[in-house]
């Protein structure tokens, strides 16, 4: 008999998907969180819970958090955060309009329904199941969720964790985003196996802004002194520009249990390390962008008239950049870009890594194989960020673990911030219980 939180979970995701909380990026244009976060709480106050909604730093960035007494108050509490907010969505492109939760061909359709408000509404249904039941965990559990991750956090956990440390007190630990899904890889002797990937590390999120500046004139002219022609060959290295190889233990761990399970020759010192890795299919685009720094050309901006050459010309670059490389890293950018162009850091967050071990980590494994006897959890470095480095910077110790049992051929990276993107029904009630189970053993 299905418990209370995978009864209801489906329907809350999708009503959380119907709320549009789009981030730009831009405070003016970008939606806010409130009227969603304040359908957040009632469903918790209606469980039983005193809730905190507060605002980070500018109107209608509004975060709910919730506490559940756990056995022994001693214990350092364990967070499970989610983001409200989403990234825009265009409904022309998409199959199913993009904020309408519908139910079709067995998935949940809509902006978030992976990133995240999947993880959103299993948390919310487990929170309110707890509440409901008097189940007590073994620990604490603060419930938080987020404004503004996916802009890097600014209006979110950033402000929240410089302004009202209070809301984290004695929290240890915290679990969240992009971690806990399955990778289901080709076995030698042509079985499968499928690998939980929990996130134990996560790139640097460092957007640099790129300015060239010379001499205006008139577009029939010689003007050898061209703002334009500096910035696009800049960009134009810095977009080809391949990275040194760079392994760190999080992603050595993976690849080590991928090439115990799968048989491919995946050692570091391989001639071919990055073909090798595009034979487990779509998340080799995740795992490969973990293998080095990256800097993708994103934005370009010169100009006001066909006929004028312009004095300013400017560029953003979405740089990703591993632990202990962003020294390394701006050197070798500094090279490419040369004397003409100018560079500013416009966002830079930290790296973050944990080691795969501890209570925790059992705890995660454990939770897994309840529902997947033949599950193998393994370590991994998201290529992205998530509230994690926000967290980190009060010394709490975080994981990505939203846990989904996806289809083999499903393209689950393709998803992320991806047209039609949606999350198998199946995947919300495993998620539920191996959730629920993690939670009464924590």
């Amino acid at each position: 008999m299905a418990s209370q939180a995978e009864s209801e979970v489906v329907d809350l995701v999708c009503r959380l998907i119907q709320f549009d909380t789009s981030n730009t990026g831009d405070p003016a244009t970008t939606k806010g969180e409130r009227e969603c976060a304040e359908w957040v709480a009632a469903q918790l106050q209606e469980a039983g819970y005193e809730t905190t909604l507060v605002e980070s730093g500018a109107p209608g960035r509004a975060n709910v958090f919730a506490r559940l007494a756990g056995a022994d108050p001693a214990r350092g509490a364990l967070m499970i955060h989610g983001h409200l907010d989403v990234v825009p969505a265009e409904p022309a492109d998409w199959s199913v309009h993009p904020f309408s939760g519908a139910i079709e061909e067995g998935y949940v359709w809509g902006r978030g329904a992976i990133d995240m408000k999947d993880m959103v509404g299993m948390t919310l249904a487990l929170a309110r199941q707890f509440k409901k039941e008097g189940i007590v965990p073994p620990r604490d559990l603060v419930f938080a969720f987020l404004a503004d991750e996916e802009a890097g956090g600014k209006y979110g956990s950033h402000w929240l964790v410089d302004n009202r440390p209070d809301l984290f007190d004695g929290v240890t630990e915290a679990v969240g985003e992009v971690g806990g899904f399955s990778l289901t890889v080709p076995r030698p002797d042509g079985s499968e196996r499928r690998l939980y990937l929990l996130e134990t590390a996560e790139k640097g999120i460092a957007w640099m802004k790129l300015t060239a500046k010379a001499r205006a004139g008139h577009g029939s002219f010689l003007h050898e002194d061209n703002a334009v022609t500096y910035l696009a060959e800049a960009v134009a290295k810095l977009g080809r520009h391949q990275f040194p190889l760079v392994l760190t233990e999080s992603v050595e761990q993976f690849l080590g249990a991928v090439g115990e399970e799968t048989g491919l020759d995946l050692d570091p010192a391989s001639p071919d390390l990055e073909g090798t890795l595009a034979k487990l299919g779509s998340i080799a685009r995740i795992i490969g962008a973990t293998l080095r720094d990256t800097a993708n050309p994103t934005m370009l901006r010169a100009g006001y008239k066909a006929n004028v050459i312009p004095q300013t010309a400017e560029a953003v670059v979405d740089c990703r950049v591993l632990p202990g490389r962003l020294p390394a890293f701006e050197r070798e950018v500094d090279e490419l870009i040369g004397p003409h162009v100018e560079r500013e850091w416009v966002t830079k967050l930290d790296t973050y890594e944990t080691t795969f071990d501890g209570d925790l980590v059992d705890a995660m494994n454990e939770a897994l194989l309840s529902q997947d006897p033949e599950a193998r959890t393994v370590p991994y470095m998201l290529s992205g960020g998530t509230d994690a480095k926000a967290l980190a910077k009060l010394g709490i110790r975080c994981f990505g673990f939203a846990p989904l049992r996806l289809p083999p051929d499903l393209d689950f990276a393709a998803l992320f911030h991806g047209v039609d993107e949606r999350v198998p029904v199946d995947a919300l009630t495993f998620g539920t219980r191996v959730l629920e189970h993690f939670l009464r053993n924590c």
